[in-house]
């Protein structure tokens, strides 16, 4: 199998993309403006995915049983969303940088507002920094008791080929 890489590529008018605005608004509790930027769609390993200024801010995945735009590491570090996460300790971490999913027992306080079947980022506790994103298996109250099993199902992460791509 060949490189990784980005396909499809086309520049898209900011007006067609206000749903997309609105579904990536709604993931993470914030209001996004995308109007001065330069915003093009692609795909990405099955996926569809969105950069903003060359740089790919989210991508187009299952939630909750529709599709949905959601952010992605990046797009995470750039709007910087108070919302929707779940806050590891040193111990997971090794094994998010892998792919693995995220067992609750890992996760110490996390958004109680997620869903079952929501979009979450995982983030280092002590610096708060974005380590991977996935789909919610448990709520986040729930994520928080939790001692056995996974909490997160991972969909990306810190050196997984979407984030390692060149732009």
């Amino acid at each position: 199998m060949g490189e990784a890489r980005i396909r499809k590529r086309k520049p898209v008018r900011h007006k067609q993309m206000r749903d997309a605005e609105r579904e990536l608004g709604e993931s993470m509790g914030l209001q996004i403006d995308m109007s001065s930027g330069f915003i093009e769609l692609a795909h990405f390993e099955g996926n569809d995915i969105m950069m903003l200024d060359r740089e790919i801010v989210a991508m187009r995945i299952e939630v909750s049983g529709s599709m949905a735009w959601v952010p992605t590491l990046r797009g995470i570090m750039k709007w910087e969303p108070e919302r929707s996460w779940a806050a590891v300790d040193k111990g997971a971490i090794p094994f998010l940088m892998n792919g693995a999913d995220c067992m609750g027992a890992g996760i110490h306080i996390a958004d109680p507002s997620i869903p079952p079947g929501g979009f979450v980022w995982i983030r280092d506790q002590d610096t708060g920094a974005p380590l991977a994103s996935g789909i919610a298996l448990v709520d986040g109250e729930e994520m928080m008791e939790m001692t056995k099993g996974k909490a997160i199902s991972t969909i990306h992460c810190v050196g997984d080929d979407l984030w390692a791509v060149e732009t």
